[in-house]
């Protein structure tokens, strides 16, 4: 993105398509945290450098930062008037546009700040919700943002009473103040949350027939999930030639992408990439993208994608966990996928750490035909061997079998070939007639 022109505006969430505004200049940004008992000063400083790059993604540049500790949030204005009053001195001698919080403000704490600072003041979940506005290009994600940012600005409406009324109604001496523009806005933001979210429910009732002809497939479904810029639309690329975007800065992609994927065995898989994760993601974002995230309880497994050379794989891995945790996805087949071991040892390191996991780079795509291997075997662990007895002039069967699943052995015997198979229970029922336990009975 160009200096000279960005798209979404911190602060700047009117309009139909709440937040996509034209603006041509780069902000200039201070960034605030905060830190609570029990204090992790390495942890609140990595949280405002990912807040940073938060920024930079959104077309602002971050020109200060401040830290401070405290006992608890101030309810006026979060970080006390005193500290207040040195961010406003910084922020006149740094000639900053925004103030940035690293944590959510309330309305009235935004409102407190603004008035005290002088500039707007808003926090980590708009900047979220700005890139997010950039980056939506389907007609499900540019609906959910919308809703996202509306049920964030809603509470956040401000208005001046009388002197925003329309023409006063009423008769003789009862006559009074009209409406007001705050009353106004708040009705139409009401309207448009309606309005959209019937829209999403309309399009889920459209991903539920699509998620009914994927089971009528029988295909296992894949799912690749992870912290935003961990790798997983190369990964997805790489696997499938997906051609999804790939650039290396946060939410590059918004919109999932299903694409059909052949394991070495040579059985077919669908293979999904979704939306990125961040820490402290906002709620609002969890509520309006659950409807897409719903896949995730579909998989037969999950892909958790991490950056292997990142600062803190841990603190990345339990993001993500939380959030989908929070959905209610079951993450008991999840196989993590240590990612960019091409930028050093920490992939490898990390895979030796977590049992099970394994180690790649979606980029050079070393290590990939093992991670294959391991999705095969874990699916297959899945099903439960079936034994069937095909006739010889029967080979359209044989060949279907090895198309359905995998084959474990095929031994002749008098009346045909005794084939042992792993079969998907959605793909077993065609092969009814031939089983052991249905000619036996």
């Amino acid at each position: 993105m160009s200096d000279q022109t960005h798209r979404g505006g911190f602060g700047e969430f009117g309009g139909e398509r709440a937040g996509l505004i034209e603006r041509t200049f780069r902000e200039r940004i201070l960034i605030v945290g905060v830190g609570f008992p029990p204090y992790d000063d390495e942890a609140t400083q990595a949280s405002l450098d990912e807040l940073e790059l938060l920024v930079d993604t959104a077309g602002a540049d971050v020109v200060g930062r401040s830290v401070q500790r405290r006992q608890a949030p101030d309810p006026a204005t979060y970080v006390g008037r005193g500290k207040v009053d040195e961010l406003l001195e910084m922020a006149e001698s740094l000639d900053c546009d925004t103030v940035v919080f690293d944590d959510e403000l309330t309305p009235a704490q935004q409102n407190n700040l603004e008035q005290l600072l002088g500039r707007s003041a808003i926090d980590r979940t708009a900047v979220i919700l700005d890139i997010f506005a950039q980056n939506a290009h389907s007609q499900e994600g540019v609906a959910q943002v919308q809703l996202a940012m509306f049920r964030y600005r809603l509470p956040r409406l401000r208005g001046k009473g009388r002197s925003l009324s329309q023409q006063a109604g009423g008769i003789g001496a009862r006559r009074g103040p009209g409406e007001t523009q705050l009353e106004i806005d708040r009705r139409r933001i009401t309207r448009q949350i309606h309005k959209l979210t019937a829209d999403l429910r309309t399009i889920s009732r459209t991903r539920a027939t699509q998620r009914k002809s994927r089971e009528r497939s029988a295909l296992r479904h894949v799912v690749v999930v992870g912290y935003t810029n961990a790798g997983k639309s190369t990964l997805l690329n790489r696997l499938t030639d997906a051609g999804v975007l790939v650039e290396d800065r946060l939410f590059a992609t918004l919109d999932a992408t299903t694409r059909r994927l052949e394991l070495p065995g040579g059985e077919p898989v669908l293979c999904t990439d979704t939306v990125g994760f961040v820490r402290k993601l906002p709620h609002q974002l969890v509520e309006a993208f659950q409807g897409t995230l719903e896949v995730v309880h579909e998989a037969d497994l999950v892909l958790h994608v991490v950056d292997g050379a990142g600062p803190d794989p841990d603190g990345c891995i339990d993001a993500v966990r939380s959030v989908l945790t929070s959905i209610g996805a079951d993450l008991s087949e999840e196989l993590l996928v240590f990612n960019k071991s091409d930028l050093g040892p920490g992939a490898a390191r990390e895979a030796e750490r977590h049992p099970g996991s394994v180690a790649i780079s979606a980029s050079t795509g070393a290590g990939v035909d093992g991670l294959l291997l391991r999705v095969g075997d874990r699916l297959r662990s899945l099903t439960e061997p079936v034994e069937l007895l095909v006739p010889y002039d029967r080979g359209d069967v044989v060949a279907a079998v090895h198309r359905s699943g995998e084959v474990l052995s095929e031994r002749p015997l008098e009346h045909g070939l005794a084939v042992s198979a792993r079969l998907d229970p959605r793909v077993a029922g065609r092969f009814r007639e031939f089983t052991v336990d249905e000619l036996a009975g």
